[in-house]
């Protein structure tokens, strides 16, 4: 069971996409859960599974789940492992309706916790995009210290005040993506992605939601390659926002796809 969402969290239509690397133990729990629980945030919504490759079963349930919720859930499948940020730029891109939201595919978030988000769209200052902070971390304390010092070095060197970047919840309108690009492919693309869109003066919220350990499939974020990748894209895009501010902007594809 799901909590009920607020009343006032409510949309006219979402779309609500998620990542599955080898998420075979995962994915029919998290799109039940969406099935239950987005009739109460959205008067239309959609659900994209993302498989990025995977070895396992994620496929086959997926794209069985399709066949039986036709016109509602939908799959994007990657013949080979694109890597994070890939999964997530075919989420954006398949995505259909003006408000676009995420968590991850390994049940680490409840989707009725969307409705703390679109609540927070629903303030007067009316925010461009709301991000999620896990109020508690249920990760390894290897994870957590990785991502403290992740989030000091995005606001020394990028300003990017945010204080969890990486929290896999997160909701934008649509009209805050237009016209951004994003060039990593890796674990920075949240992070770059939030700084662009921070670039084109758009506003960012921020919102506690719970993080819930993970019961089934393994984690792939801590691998010293993952690690790697990111910290090669942080300081690619940091010296070509220093050499060319402007160039750097425009370097990636469009994050709605075109």
């Amino acid at each position: 069971m799901t909590d009920p969402a607020p009343a006032d969290a409510r949309v006219r239509r979402l779309s609500y996409f998620f990542p599955a690397h080898n998420e075979e133990a995962n994915l029919e729990g998290l799109v039940d859960e969406a099935l239950a629980t987005l009739p109460s945030l959205a008067d239309e919504f959609e659900i994209i599974a993302v498989d990025d490759g995977s070895r396992d079963r994620t496929l086959e349930i997926a794209e069985r789940l399709a066949a039986e919720h036709p016109g509602v859930v939908r799959v994007v499948h990657h013949d080979v492992n694109r890597g994070y940020g890939g999964a997530l730029r075919s989420g954006f891109e398949a995505s259909r309706f003006e408000l676009l939201a995420f968590t991850d595919g390994d049940r680490q978030f409840k989707v009725a916790d969307l409705g703390r988000l679109i609540d927070r769209l629903h303030e007067p200052d009316h925010p461009d995009v709301v991000v999620g902070f896990r109020i508690k971390r249920a990760d390894p304390f290897i994870r957590v210290a990785y991502a403290r010092t992740y989030k000091l070095a995005n606001r020394i060197f990028f300003g990017l005040r945010v204080r969890d970047v990486d929290c896999a919840c997160k909701l934008f309108r649509r009209e805050a993506l237009e016209g951004v690009r994003v060039e990593s492919r890796g674990a920075f693309f949240s992070a770059e992605l939030l700084i662009k869109i921070g670039e084109q003066r758009r506003s960012i919220a921020e919102v506690g939601v719970p993080h819930y350990a993970r019961t089934a499939g393994s984690p792939t974020g801590a691998k010293p390659s993952v690690i790697w990748r990111a910290v090669k894209d942080f300081w690619l895009l940091r010296l070509r926002l220093w050499a060319n501010a402007d160039r750097a902007r425009r370097r990636g594809r469009p994050i709605l796809g075109g």
